[in-house]
């Protein structure tokens, strides 16, 4: 059995945990660290937090190295390291990983050579040369991260997990209080658009539920809040409400590079019809009209959204085949773990999920 030391945000609401946990399923002997733990007094603190995120972790570099040396002397040597995010670690603690003398993997699906987050990823940018692959989910990420000094880079698509999103098999279990007509679940987000789009919809007579955190910081709170259902969800309510809704909208982050995110292979997967931007990657994973609804602007998506609250059958259509389309692109976590797994022991640039 090989043996892999997951090194990530272990919270059960975390997509970290998910991917760990299908490591598991999959047969590694896995070992679960979190290093955020190891530095909570200093990046859950509202000002040390902030200082520590704008200066990309530097700060923190030592307390991290003798917090891996821990690690080293009391784990037994695995095959593999999987390192999830990566934000905190930069070099010093790379070269305390390399003493187990194993392959060491990043996974990381935020956009850290990009412009976004300022210098958040400064530590990891610095350490991305060590790694012996880094794997990563947009196209431009893939090519600045060869020209950063990466020595192997696997992009893949993003993923569901086969049991944390796994749909009710019964949909009137579904909690009262998780049903509507047009959801969006997601966070507020400053320069996204986000709620302007929203207002937009509500302007022209959706039903829209908000779920998520951050909304009440909007300037368009006072247009909203009789939408707003509740904060960030996660386990079964996020299951909940991607499957009680009619219709489950998709956001990307035009800052983050996004052309698909997770709750474009999430929402599909736990039973809701996804209604999201139109995308050449949405395109490339769903049939537009028949798997999945796509717009490219606000008035477009009411539109859309109108007609298919009208329209019972095309609906459940397209939802049904939403959801068998994305079990035939095998992007659960489960057949991603796989492939990442596979072309690091076997050191080889392999994926079968090309976009």
């Amino acid at each position: 059995m090989k043996r892999i030391i997951y090194i990530g945000d272990t919270q059960s609401h975390a997509t970290s945990f998910h991917r760990a946990n299908a490591l598991k399923r999959l047969g590694y002997k896995v070992t679960m660290c979190n290093p955020y733990n190891a530095v909570s007094d200093q990046i859950t603190s509202r000002w040390l937090g902030h200082l520590h995120h704008k200066t990309g972790y530097q700060l923190l570099q030592r307390r991290l190295s003798q917090w891996l040396i821990q690690i080293t002397q009391t784990i037994d040597a695995p095959d593999m390291i999987w390192v999830d995010g990566g934000e905190l670690f930069g070099p010093a603690c790379l070269n305390q990983l390399k003493t187990f003398k194993c392959p060491i993997v990043l996974y990381n699906v935020d956009d850290p050579t990009g412009k976004r987050d300022g210098s958040r990823f400064k530590s990891l940018l610095q350490a991305l040369p060590l790694y012996d692959m880094v794997v990563v989910v947009r196209s431009e990420t893939e090519q600045e991260c060869w020209k950063l000094g990466a020595t192997k880079v696997l992009r893949v698509l993003r993923s569901y997990d086969e049991v944390a999103h796994h749909p009710f098999e019964n949909r009137l279990a579904i909690p009262a209080q998780f049903r509507s007509e047009v959801a969006f679940i997601g966070t507020w987000m400053k320069h996204e658009k986000r709620d302007e789009l929203l207002v937009t919809l509500v302007k022209q007579g959706i039903p829209v539920s908000i779920w998520g955190s951050r909304w009440q910081k909007s300037p368009y709170w006072h247009l909203l809040k009789d939408s707003y259902r509740g904060g960030a969800l996660g386990g079964r309510e996020y299951v909940a409400a991607i499957q009680g809704s009619k219709i489950c909208l998709g956001m990307l982050s035009k800052g983050n590079r996004d052309l698909h995110t997770q709750r474009s292979l999430e929402v599909p997967f736990a039973g809701g019809l996804f209604c999201a931007e139109r995308t050449t990657e949405h395109q490339q994973l769903y049939k537009e009209g028949v798997e999945a609804i796509f717009w490219s602007d606000a008035d477009e998506c009411a539109l859309l959204c109108k007609q298919l609250l009208q329209d019972d059958t095309s609906r459940e259509q397209i939802r049904q085949a939403g959801m068998r389309r994305v079990r035939e692109l095998s992007v659960g976590n489960e057949d991603v773990c796989k492939t990442i797994v596979w072309a690091a022991l076997n050191q080889h640039t392999y994926s079968n999920q090309k976009l």
